[in-house]
């Protein structure tokens, strides 16, 4: 809010003869009914939104019409509809809900391309900073967008239609997505079922969230560095000194930091992953990659951007069998400890298992059978779990704090012999909250 002054000159004027006598000094009082204020409020807008959960996140989704053409103006109204303009912890004045999975906004809209039926971009609300960040997908909230496309009127069934296949195309990492959701009698999306998923208490009907050809999509790349594996070194923490970990740096669906936990300073173990001084040991490894990926110039810039590339913690975890690979990860996500494992990350890392010399891949090959010490862990060859020659079916069965994430990897063999990620496949539930509308401020300018 601001005011603006105005001073009624002819008025003054007139009344200044009347008032030279008692008021000898007129440049200094100025009579008050002679000063008028005209006081400017900031303006109230109005958002349509739904908010859905959407697999283990929570957030709005938008129709990008009812958005700024221009999208650099997105930022500032997302901002300020969830609470997060004046970098507040808790979001009061808005609906984020406090915390990373809960602070998000899908924007849809049909989409003009002949391989999609919509198109959608992910946004990530920080919690404590007025920061908007647009680069990288969630896969979380892209399994709420063919319900929402289909409640919306934005893709279309026949009468007596089960199920739809919506083809989403996602514009932060122009990856294309095949959600195979369910149809009610009346035509809208069947949010009631059976189908549980890991970190959410509730049943629901099964959403089939197909990510096509997902490597590369910030790097162009799988393997960005061209490694398996890469040795980080971290200097940036005096109290700890100079200390390296193992890490796989792959991209597939969003570029993820993959830690060999057992290459962990003793700090991570002893206190544990939500430790203050735990955080700041993966915040350090996390810049790092960054700059191996290639996604910042150095580890300050790396900072300035928390959403990627994302960073985990692999360990592995019994059960590996020949047609299944099983492996435990804790994931964090903007600083924090992830609660469960984001979409992305089950794709990213059911890809990485997939992908032989990886950290990932070697970890989900062990098992709880006793070997000699010093023995090197056997790598999962993709070839043995095969279809054909030259593609492959993985299963793989990722174990997080809340639960449980199945992904289903299917791989070809590229001319030169290298792995290719077809396509990963996984499971998820969604449900539709409340819709209306969002209310926000813009301050006044004139």
């Amino acid at each position: 809010m601001f005011r603006r002054t105005y001073i009624n000159l002819s008025s003054f004027a007139r009344d200044s003869v009347s008032h030279q006598k008692s008021i000898p000094n007129l440049s200094y009082n100025f009579p008050p009914h002679h000063i008028m204020t005209e006081t400017r409020f900031p303006t109230r807008h109005v958002l349509p939104s739904v908010m859905m959960r959407s697999g283990t996140s929570k957030g709005l989704f938008v129709h990008r019409k009812h958005l700024p053409q221009d999208q650099t103006e997105w930022g500032p109204v997302l901002l300020s509809v969830m609470g997060s303009q004046q970098g507040d912890q808790k979001q009061l004045d808005g609906v984020g809900g406090g915390t990373s999975t809960t602070s998000k906004v899908a924007i849809v809209s049909k989409s003009t391309r002949h391989d999609a039926d919509v198109e959608y971009t992910f946004v990530q609300v920080a919690v404590g900073k007025g920061q908007a960040d647009f680069s990288g997908n969630c896969g979380n909230m892209a399994c709420g967008v063919g319900p929402f496309a289909l409640d919306e009127g934005l893709v279309h069934t026949v009468p007596g239609q089960t199920s739809l296949d919506v083809r989403v195309f996602n514009t932060n990492t122009q990856r294309l997505l095949v959600e195979t959701i369910e149809v009610g009698p009346d035509g809208r999306f069947n949010e009631f079922g059976h189908f549980r998923i890991g970190g959410v208490k509730s049943e629901g009907s099964e959403i089939k969230v197909a990510f096509v050809e997902p490597a590369g999509s910030m790097t162009g790349k799988l393997l960005p560095t061209g490694n398996a594996q890469d040795t980080i070194a971290v200097s940036s923490l005096p109290a700890l000194g100079q200390f390296s970990v193992q890490a796989s740096l792959v991209d597939a669906a969003n570029p993820f930091v993959f830690v060999d936990s057992s290459s962990l300073p003793p700090v991570y173990h002893l206190l544990g992953p939500e430790a203050p001084e735990t955080l700041e040991v993966i915040e350090a490894i996390r810049q790092e990659a960054a700059v191996l990926y290639g996604l910042a110039k150095d580890a300050a810039a790396a900072s300035l951007v928390r959403g990627t590339p994302k960073i985990a913690v692999l360990s592995p975890s019994v059960g590996s069998s020949a047609d299944l690979r099983t492996i435990r990860v804790q994931s964090f996500s903007m600083g924090k400890p992830h609660p469960s494992l984001q979409l992305t990350g089950g794709v990213c890392l059911g890809a990485a298992v997939c992908t032989e010399g990886t950290i990932a891949n070697q970890l989900a090959a062990e098992t709880d059978m006793v070997t000699p010490p010093g023995t090197p862990p056997r790598e999962l060859k993709v070839d043995d779990i095969g279809e054909s020659a030259g593609v492959s079916k993985c299963r793989v069965n990722i174990k997080h704090s809340s639960g449980e994430m199945e992904v289903l990897v299917r791989t070809r063999k590229d001319d030169a012999g290298e792995t290719e990620i077809e396509k990963v496949s996984v499971s998820r539930t969604a449900r539709r909250l409340f819709e209306g509308n969002a209310y926000y401020s813009t301050e006044a300018f004139a």
